[in-house]
């Protein structure tokens, strides 16, 4: 069942997106079709799933297929960021519960779209990953863009916040690591990136927004920046969204934990199926989509964070 937007968002989308409410059934059905014809692919074939691909691709049903191909490839072929903890475990959630990565509210009477807060600080390196972070926020944005047609439509932005990040934390970010990561965010996830916000960042981790950056594309380039304090970072979040540690009025970030840890558990039976789904290379026509990445195996241990 597809969901029909309200008014003000359906103009959004029929402005930017392309779309066309008397078209996407039919388009929602010829993605369909086109899965089942695929030998090696194993989808998710939800009506509001594929609708949010067409809206991350604009409409257009190439850009759909193969992003629909590489999400599901990268899902077989980079298991260490789409699943090195499952969201059907307990450790997903006491991951969760750190707060490392979290949705924050909606703000109440304006359109904005969705925002993303990661705090890689607060969790522990002995114990986790930064992977562990992609996970979670791999999971999220897929209950964020099924649930939100505000998601779906309008996009989000991520809010970074660096408080406590030691060395330990960066030098699990290998390139070939980050380079995954951003693979399956950028390219593969109907996740349209509005923005990038990175607050209380340590001295000496220029050489890490270098590399990223070489991996983004120029939209991505164009909308990441870097605030010295949370005053400068609310000019471009709505205030009543950002959690009260932050000096917004969002609430206190222990009540967003909580909302999300419900919406998890709410979605256990969807997960158990989520997490089966992928590629079989073997049943794949011609070439393979994703090459080895090569020659990314270096660290950061070299480098001084203060």
């Amino acid at each position: 069942m597809i969901r029909e937007l309200p008014s003000d968002l359906a103009k959004i989308a029929k402005e930017e997106l392309n779309e066309k409410p008397k078209r996407t059934k039919d388009d929602v059905k010829h993605l369909k079709d086109w899965i089942a014809k695929q030998p090696h692919l194993n989808a998710r074939t939800d009506d509001q799933w594929l609708v949010a691909m067409l809206r991350g691709c604009k409409f257009s049903l190439e850009r759909v297929k193969q992003k629909l191909d590489l999400y599901y490839t990268l899902r077989t072929t980079a298991p260490e960021v789409t699943l090195r903890i499952l969201p059907t475990e307990d450790k997903f959630v006491e991951f969760f519960k750190l707060g490392s990565c979290l949705v924050l509210p909606k703000p109440k009477n304006k359109l904005f779209p969705r925002v993303i807060l990661i705090r890689a600080g607060v969790y522990d390196p002995e114990k986790n990953s930064v992977a562990d972070i992609m996970c979670v926020l791999y999971y999220l944005v897929q209950i964020a863009i099924i649930e939100d047609d505000v998601a779906s439509v309008l996009g989000t932005k991520i809010m970074v916040d660096y408080q406590g990040v030691t060395m330990n934390h960066f030098v699990q970010a290998t390139p070939g690591l980050l380079k995954k990561m951003v693979s399956v965010c950028q390219d593969s996830m109907p996740l349209r990136l509005k923005g990038s916000h990175h607050t209380n960042l340590p001295s000496g981790v220029e050489k890490i927004f270098t590399l990223i950056s070489g991996f983004l594309n120029e939209k991505a380039k164009q909308r990441l920046k870097i605030h010295k304090t949370p005053a400068d970072l609310m000019e471009h979040i709505p205030k009543e969204i950002v959690p009260t540690e932050y000096g917004g009025d969002g609430g206190p970030l222990v009540d967003i934990i909580e909302y999300w840890v419900s919406k998890i558990k709410e979605y256990q039976d969807w997960m158990r199926q989520e997490v089966k789904f992928g590629t079989d290379e073997s049943k794949r026509a011609g070439k393979p989509m994703v090459k080895e990445m090569a020659g990314l195996d270096g660290s950061f241990r070299k480098l001084e964070i203060d």
